[in-house]
């Protein structure tokens, strides 16, 4: 009889490799434990997922590189990281592997993974319905099963023949259909009244370095054109608000900022409108209802690269979801203040009725308990 034969309960390796795959990557956990309360997970997880009993056997942050280019320099490292999480998979025989997010990561795992008999899934589908689509056969010779959040996924890997299911997103689940703004200001300690803009560039430290000299020279000429407009940026952790304010000293030292760390939803419900960097941030502002310009800048070269492969009418998740434009979005060298002023203006002080109740219609298609349906996929698959 063997390891996994002789288990009264199963073993669950995941990988995830950044703050948003940490969130999801613990509601499941959860899920599952309601199937299986003793069970074990193992892997390389977040702070979220470490906090509700996970073995990490890397850091989250090891795996948090983003673009082409940028990769390359942390190459050795991801590769030493991946084969001593396989040769660790191989010996250990979990019950399923689950790649959360990070897809160049995580599908060469899964492919070896499989190979080796254990059942794998990846938990948020690449987007392969905007660039190298052929990675979709890649997929499917990697996964047993994928999940996805978003409706018009399903639709494409069903065109191709790929097991997928549609989980809805667990950001649709934990975010009410309606957010307090007043409520979230007494809790952030903000003024009650006036306009508050949310300046969002970002998570990551190559994004901050981007994203923040725009965004601030922007905010100060609105500032200097409304002198009761307020400030407030959310920051993921002490690093980034720390990085944060160096860059302000050198940017706009006198403008009145506040920043506040970890609480990035209750900032969005406290403001009435957010210039925001592209990424899953954009999809919780629309489930708060809040009207937001979307900016991003990438390396020149992972730009130029890019551009050539994407084949998709925008790069924001609201638009995409709603397969119109229903929020602004700027990418490289359109990030000026030029054009972000005129447009956060307009968001401001205009009425957003119309933008509201599209952003409701998409809440509800996505509300779908997703990290409960994640898990029944899951054990449907053992």
């Amino acid at each position: 009889m063997t390891e996994t034969e002789q288990r009264s309960q199963p073993v669950f390796a995941m990988i995830v490799g950044e703050h948003s795959g940490d969130t999801l990557g613990v509601g499941l956990m959860k899920a599952l434990k309601e199937h299986y309360p003793q069970a074990s997970f193992v892997g390389i997880g977040g702070p979220k997922m470490i906090a509700e009993g996970f073995d990490s056997l890397f850091a989250m942050e090891e795996l948090a590189v983003m673009g082409i280019f940028e990769v390359l320099g942390r190459l050795r490292r991801l590769l030493h990281i991946r084969k001593t999480v396989v040769k660790h998979f191989k010996a250990l025989q979990p019950d399923v592997f689950i790649g959360i997010d990070a897809p160049d990561f995580n599908i060469p795992v899964e492919l070896k993974l499989k190979q080796s008999g254990i059942k794998t899934v990846h938990y948020v589908s690449p987007s392969v319905w905007a660039w190298r689509e052929k990675r979709v056969f890649k997929i499917a010779a990697a996964t047993d099963m994928v999940l996805a959040l978003l409706p018009f996924e399903k639709a494409f890997y069903d065109k191709h023949d790929v097991p997928c299911t549609f989980v809805g997103h667990p950001l649709a689940d934990d975010i009410p259909l309606t957010s307090d703004q007043a409520q979230a200001r007494n809790q952030l300690s903000l003024e009650p009244s006036g306009k508050l803009l949310a300046l969002m560039p970002g998570s990551r430290s190559s994004e901050l370095t981007k994203l923040v000299e725009p965004f601030l020279q922007s905010a100060q000429q609105l500032f200097e054109q409304d002198k009761t407009l307020q400030f407030v940026v959310p920051m993921i952790s002490e690093q980034r608000a720390e990085q944060f304010e160096a860059l302000k000293q050198e940017i706009a030292p006198e403008l009145p900022v506040s920043v506040i760390v970890g609480e990035t939803q209750k900032v969005m419900a406290a403001s009435d409108c957010l210039l925001t960097a592209s990424g899953t941030v954009t999809l919780e502002a629309a489930l708060i209802k809040r009207p937001m310009v979307i900016t991003y800048k990438f390396n020149w070269l992972t730009y130029q690269v890019g551009k050539r492969l994407v084949n998709v009418e925008w790069f924001s998740l609201p638009n995409l979801l709603a397969n119109k434009t229903l929020v602004p979005e700027l990418l490289q060298d359109e990030v000026t203040v030029d054009n972000i002023v005129p447009l956060l203006k307009e968001r401001l002080y205009d009425n957003q009725e119309d933008l509201t109740a599209a952003f409701t219609e998409i809440h509800q298609v996505l509300k779908q308990d997703a990290s409960k349906q994640a898990a029944q996929a899951v054990v449907d698959l053992l």
